[in-house]
């Protein structure tokens, strides 16, 4: 079976013809949510859909699915993630990775101390913040930055980084 990927969340319904709100979860939204995208409804069971309508609407993605014609149709799915499967087609340059590559990795400082595992990967605007869980301290926010990501090692599956004075929650306390 092939590796489902969660690229986003259906966070709620808009009007009565069956249109849903997405939180996108993915770093290519725009093909993701593409009228004829397949995607699965990660519901207990899965259902499978394809989207037949798509538009943006305060910067989120709002679609409808073939076949769902009606918001009585897609309540159930409020609060559900989206699956997809296999890559988008794109070509990616040196320092561009996919969201499942990140996803995951071990973070360490240049001392080489680790200081957690990358949870999400936030889109806020200009730059991507990840989200780094560390075990009994706040979660730490870094923004995709050269200064700050100076080597991504998916091979190691770590990356180092500098965390810029001032930006740890703990160093506040």
């Amino acid at each position: 079976m092939p590796e489902i990927l969660h690229v986003g969340k259906i966070v709620n319904t808009h009007g009565i013809r069956g249109e849903v709100k997405i939180v996108p979860n993915t770093d290519f939204a725009d093909q993701r949510f593409a009228v004829g995208a397949k995607l699965t409804v990660l519901t207990t069971p899965p259902v499978a859909v394809t989207i037949a309508s798509a538009r943006e609407h305060k910067g989120l993605p709002l679609v409808t699915f073939r076949g769902y014609t009606d918001i009585n149709q897609v309540l159930p799915f409020k609060g559900a993630l989206l699956g997809a499967t296999g890559t988008p087609n794109v070509d990616l340059a040196d320092d561009e990775f996919m969201y499942k590559d990140i996803i995951g990795l071990d973070v360490v400082d240049t001392a080489g101390a680790t200081l957690g595992t990358v949870r999400e990967i936030l889109s806020p605007g200009a730059n991507d913040v990840w989200v780094v869980n560390r075990p009994g301290h706040q979660d730490l926010l870094l923004p995709y930055l050269r200064s700050v990501m100076l080597k991504v090692d998916l091979d190691n599956h770590k990356v180092t980084v500098d965390v810029p004075e001032g930006l740890d929650p703990e160093d506040a306390n």
